[in-house]
């Protein structure tokens, strides 16, 4: 398998949503940005910071997981934080790897928690395929092709650079 340029992908990435959404992202009532722990966070703090948005959201999916009985909490989850009100409001999803759908239904469901947005749309550093529920990316960084006894695990180094790596699969 070729390696998997991450940072390739979220210039793509950057690029649709910068083109789709233009200033209102920066906007008091505009669209937001939320990221799903953790490396959904990782790309919503680097896209609000190129596209000049002073906060974002984070949302934690681990009470939503519906393997949360075998699985738990994990020890180094950030809780959600979101530091605007989520009624009314469209907010941009922002998540790493977009597979079976099951984690994107989970942060769905934490939104809602906080209240009932007007919209909300996904993007996606890589789609994997795979999908077990009727999930779409809006904005996708590109479509990966890795085998299905992998995982592909986003990190981030020291600089903020981000890499694709691939495991193998546990469950």
């Amino acid at each position: 398998m070729s390696s998997i340029d991450a940072e390739a992908l979220y210039r793509a990435l950057l690029d649709q949503i910068r083109a789709a959404y233009g200033e209102s992202l920066r906007q008091a009532n505009g669209a937001v940005l939320a990221g799903i722990y953790s490396g959904g966070v990782w790309l919503a703090e680097r896209l609000a910071k190129y596209l000049n948005v002073s906060e974002f959201g984070v949302v934690n999916v681990s009470l939503h997981r519906d393997d949360y009985a075998k699985k738990g909490l994990h020890s180094q989850a950030s809780p959600t934080s979101l530091p605007f009100d989520v009624n009314n409001r469209k907010i941009l999803l922002v998540d790493d790897v977009l597979s079976t759908g099951r984690t994107v239904r989970a942060a769905v469901n934490e939104l809602y928690d906080y209240g009932r947005p007007a919209s909300v749309e996904l993007a996606v550093l890589a789609d994997r395929g795979g999908r077990e529920l009727p999930v779409a990316a809006r904005f996708t960084g590109g479509i990966v092709d890795i085998p299905a006894t992998d995982t592909l695990v986003l990190s981030q180094g020291e600089n903020g650079t981000l890499q694709f790596s691939t495991e193998a699969r546990t469950d």
